[in-house]
């Protein structure tokens, strides 16, 4: 079992950077791919960016390339979504995700995600 909390939403304008972070529970961090997702009101849940138990893959959707990077940190149990150059339409509640112990390969399917955290609102104003 894993606990997701997520930190670092706010408000920001455009252009601007924020770095959300997720503390995750229990000692089985290391062996979870992770990714994070997006949801924007009125809108199906999204993929944003995903990476393996190592860091050493790493998957983004097209619409932030570029602009974020995702991150972990295993020995703090931690993984982090680096945001640049924001834009309007980032807007969302921010989910980051776990999968489920031992699949170390990053996901961009929802679905395949088991454990959630409770997310963390991301405001961009133009």
């Amino acid at each position: 079992q894993v606990q997701l909390v997520e930190s670092g939403g706010g408000l920001m304008q455009a252009g601007g950077s924020l770095r959300l972070s997720c503390a995750a529970s229990g000692r089985t961090f290391s062996n979870h791919a992770m990714g994070w997702f997006r949801q924007a009101p009125g809108k199906e849940r999204e993929f944003v960016a995903a990476i393996s138990w190592s860091g050493g893959v790493t998957y983004y959707a097209d619409s932030v390339k570029g602009r974020f990077t995702i991150s972990r940190d295993n020995l703090k149990n931690t993984v982090y979504l680096q945001m640049n150059s924001l834009k309007p339409e980032d807007t969302a509640v921010y989910y980051c995700a776990a999968r489920p112990l031992l699949l170390r390969v990053p996901s961009k399917l929802t679905h395949d995600y088991d454990y959630w955290g409770q997310g963390t609102q991301v405001t961009v104003s133009s």
